[in-house]
């Protein structure tokens, strides 16, 4: 048999299924997918957590009635469609019929309609309720349609809607949802089935056979807490994980060669999320305006997008992603300069009175401590960088690390710290209601450095009820203006998202959205899996 005729058989045997050796290329079900995390999570029911720990594993075991796909355009996840009433006031969504909670129970809308019920509870401790609260009423006509009303229209509103929904026949309101055995033990309606849970080791959720939108190729998904990413970069190589997210220096000077090559996939985009310094409102310290300006003024930003990112991110001065519609770049900017935030000191009654190279007034130091978390090495180096350029001027800084759940629950969520370095996601709504708005200035929501602002406060209700998207940017911008010439965060950066994936991974398509939104049509050739969930 020739060369040729012997290739015409091949591809006809694989055309029916006869040939392993090609047939194995296609998708199907099997393989795990290991990823690193830095902290372990703090629970796994949405909406009463926020850090990214938990965050990571919910997104694939809840779903919402609406999400973005790829091009992070609005669509419908657990709701078929929705129309939105000519006054803007009411949307009604139809809801699929056939999904099924991980325990078999049907999904229906009064499931829909306890979620809201759950979110405006004011015993549900979440920092999530003001887009909830904003409605007026909600109902469930039918088992399969779920209608909220309005006082007045919310831009937000259709895609505040991708709110997790829960199993109403297993949660009750009023009750503590972090004392529920579902806190640790969660019941979705995703892809994945939550496996189990063994606290600061692991977390791992397996394929929901009976999913609505087909059984996900990958059968398990486990997450390994690994608190910091030098220590996951040595088990990457070791292949004991197969996703990570690089730093730069990881990027460019460590992940070349043939081996990396051969077993792994980079990409490379900027990031929808962004690095600050956000100082304590409640501090004297920081409560004149010329000590924050002062301080910016002091931080040299572009040293720290060469040195610490290695020039792969980008210098920011405001809330958004550089470069996108809703970032405004025409706003007050504090280039590197020494001697600007030394006058401004100087203006605050700020001045080295003793000779000891401090900065001191009425017999004290003007001193602090800047805090952050374990495991980033950008954000440590940062805040290193930071230290130097400040002590530069006159500042004693103190540049303290913890570990991830002990940073959130002694020290930001109770405001019990003079400075942080942290970073936000960016929603693609401009929306900053939760954030920057003064009735979230307490503990245990997310304006925790105490920012307020009458202006501010009165912007976000306007841009919360403006749907023309030119008007509506006319407002963020605005707030973005009194951001800059307030200070209450030094705006750092917006580094590159660095992704790193095993090459047994296949079906990878970067999209606007960036890899995992169509993470179940991910797969791996059987010959390449290294786990097979049994039936």
């Amino acid at each position: 048999m020739t060369v040729f005729k012997r290739l015409l058989l091949i591809i006809l045997l694989s055309s029916l299924g006869l040939c392993p050796a090609l047939a194995e290329q296609k998708p199907g079900p099997g393989g795990r997918l290991i990823y690193g995390l830095l902290g372990d999570a703090s629970g796994l029911i949405p909406m009463v957590t926020s850090d990214s720990s938990s965050s990571a594993v919910q997104g694939f075991v809840y779903e919402g009635l609406v999400k973005y796909d790829k091009n992070i355009e609005l669509t419908g996840e657990l709701a078929e469609s929705w129309t939105v009433s000519p006054d803007g006031k009411t949307i009604t969504f139809k809801l699929r019929k056939g999904v099924k909670w991980h325990d078999g129970k049907p999904y229906t809308s009064k499931d829909a309609l306890f979620s809201y019920q759950f979110m405006v509870n004011p015993k549900t401790p979440t920092p999530y309720s003001g887009d909830y609260l904003k409605v007026v009423k909600a109902e469930a006509p039918d088992d399969y349609t779920f209608v909220v009303h309005y006082k007045e229209p919310y831009a937000p509103a259709v895609a505040s809607w991708g709110l997790s929904q829960l199993p109403s026949h297993l949660h009750k309101l009023g009750e503590d949802p972090r004392k529920s055995p579902l806190f640790r033990h969660p019941i979705g309606t995703g892809p994945y089935k939550f496996h189990k849970w063994e606290g600061g080791a692991q977390i791992e959720v397996r394929a929901n056979t009976d999913y609505w939108d087909g059984r996900p190729n990958i059968d398990s998904v486990l997450w390994r807490i690994i608190p910091d990413t030098a220590t996951q970069f040595l088990e990457l190589k070791n292949q004991g994980i197969d996703y990570m997210g690089l730093d730069a220096l990881q990027y460019q000077r460590q992940t070349g060669g043939e081996f990396f090559e051969k077993n792994f996939n980079k990409y490379k985009y900027l990031s929808s999320s962004y690095t600050y310094l956000g100082y304590n409102l409640r501090r004297k310290l920081f409560q004149d305006v010329r000590i924050r300006r002062a301080l910016t003024y002091a931080i040299d930003k572009q040293e720290i997008v060469k040195g610490v990112l290695l020039g792969m991110g980008q210098a920011t001065s405001g809330p958004y992603k550089p470069g996108t519609y809703w970032y405004n770049d025409n706003v007050a900017k504090y280039p590197y300069n020494p001697k600007k935030a030394k006058e401004l000191f100087a203006q605050a009654g700020w001045t080295d009175s003793d000779g000891d190279g401090w900065l001191d007034k009425d017999g004290k130091r003007f001193e602090f401590i800047i805090i952050t978390n374990q495991g980033n090495a950008y954000r440590a180096n940062a805040g290193a960088i930071i230290q130097y350029r400040l002590a530069q001027i006159g500042i004693k800084v103190d540049l303290r690390i913890y570990e991830w759940a002990t940073f959130l629950k002694y020290y930001i969520e109770k405001g019990a710290f003079d400075a942080t370095i942290l970073a936000w996601t960016i929603p693609p709504d401009p929306d900053l209601y939760d954030v920057w708005h003064s009735s979230k200035a307490k503990p245990g929501q997310l304006n925790f450095t105490y920012y307020i602002n009458k202006e501010v406060d009165e912007l976000l209700l306007k841009g919360q009820k403006e749907f023309d998207k030119v008007k509506r940017k006319a407002i963020y911008d605005r707030v973005q203006e009194i951001l800059a010439e307030e200070q209450p965060y030094t705006f750092l950066y917006a580094a590159q998202a660095l992704p790193i994936v095993h090459s047994r991974f296949k079906g990878i398509k970067p999209a606007p959205a960036g890899l995992s939104y169509n993470f179940i049509r991910w797969w791996v050739p059987s010959d390449l899996q290294r786990f097979k969930m049994q039936p």
